[in-house]
């Protein structure tokens, strides 16, 4: 397989690559608001086993053999481990113990996480730019989140150990983003995806089903399907995909500014969803996110 071209003198794969980034952040914001639709009618590990039952069928039409050594199918199965079966479990865990701003608060520290992670295990550098983008665009998330108004009491305040657990899932992640990041110097993007979604997918099985049973197929309402369906396909194929093709141009610290579109975007839907208001702070948190991810993009150095 040919090896992932790099990045530096390469405007177009960096512009390209921090779009897929852009893009995959706002996939993943989507998955709080389905999400919500789904928990409404079954349990986590049973709204987490769909998901990623329909977020695999369309990859069993693009695997094809791939030339994995010994070694990088440790790796590969260490990082879909982490990545599927124990990190959703414990985020979406302790997104049920714990109110949902304070869970999008944490999930807004994942980029500051992961330039961190880049830059002690990835030899990656982040110059003055790229930390005060990481900064800027971090402030406007816990902004928005912050500013949010409830129309309604939250059926239960936050709780230490659900935002412990959202945390530990955020640590979680990065071990998978800096293992596939590693794996696709090597492999193509979609081939890495592929293999970790389906080996992920079947870690997850065994476990959910010896533990929790089979899943519900009955009483279970269109929306909740369709929640489901576009769960999978756009917040797990679609988004890992577009990620991890996006991280194997760009360095991993600079494409962490584009994961603060999820709680952004999340937060968003969530006001909508719940009539709560957008205040003007919470527009500032927004505009702070843009001129990050437009300053990190256009205005930085890349790393070598």
């Amino acid at each position: 397989m040919e090896n992932a071209e790099v990045f530096v003198g390469r405007p177009q794969r960096l512009l390209a690559g921090y779009g897929a980034c852009a893009v995959a952040g706002c996939l993943w914001g989507m998955g709080f608001f389905l999400g919500k639709i789904v928990l409404a009618e079954m349990s986590v590990a049973h709204m987490v086993l769909y998901r990623f039952w329909f977020a695999c069928v369309p990859l069993l039409f693009v695997v094809r053999r791939t030339g994995f050594s010994r070694r990088e199918w440790q790796l590969l199965l260490l990082a879909s481990f982490l990545g599927i079966p124990v990190q959703y479990l414990v985020q979406f865990q302790g997104l049920a113990l714990t109110t949902v701003s304070h869970a999008a608060l944490m999930v807004g520290t994942m980029p500051v996480i992961l330039a961190i992670g880049a830059c002690m295990f990835a030899h990656e550098r982040l110059d003055k730019t790229g930390w005060l983008a990481l900064a800027g665009s971090t402030s406007g998330v816990a902004m928005i989140v912050l500013s949010s108004r409830h129309a309604s009491a939250s059926a239960h305040g936050p709780t230490l150990a659900g935002d412990v657990l959202v945390v530990l899932s955020l640590l979680i992640a990065l071990a998978w983003v800096l293992l596939n990041k590693f794996l696709m110097q090597v492999h193509s993007p979609l081939q890495v995806t592929a293999y970790g979604l389906l080996s992920g997918m079947l870690m997850l099985s065994v476990w959910v089903l010896l533990r929790d049973g089979a899943p519900p197929v009955h009483g279970v309402s269109p929306h909740a399907w369709a929640a489901l369906l576009a769960s999978g396909l756009l917040c797990n194929t679609s988004a890992m995909f577009l990620w991890n093709w996006g991280i194997a141009h760009v360095p991993a610290s600079r494409a962490g500014v584009f994961l603060n579109i999820e709680p952004a975007l999340g937060s968003f839907l969530g006001i909508r969803l719940m009539g709560e208001t957008l205040s003007p702070l919470a527009w500032v948190g927004g505009g702070l996110i843009l001129v990050a991810a437009v300053a990190i993009t256009l205005g930085g150095r890349a790393a070598e």
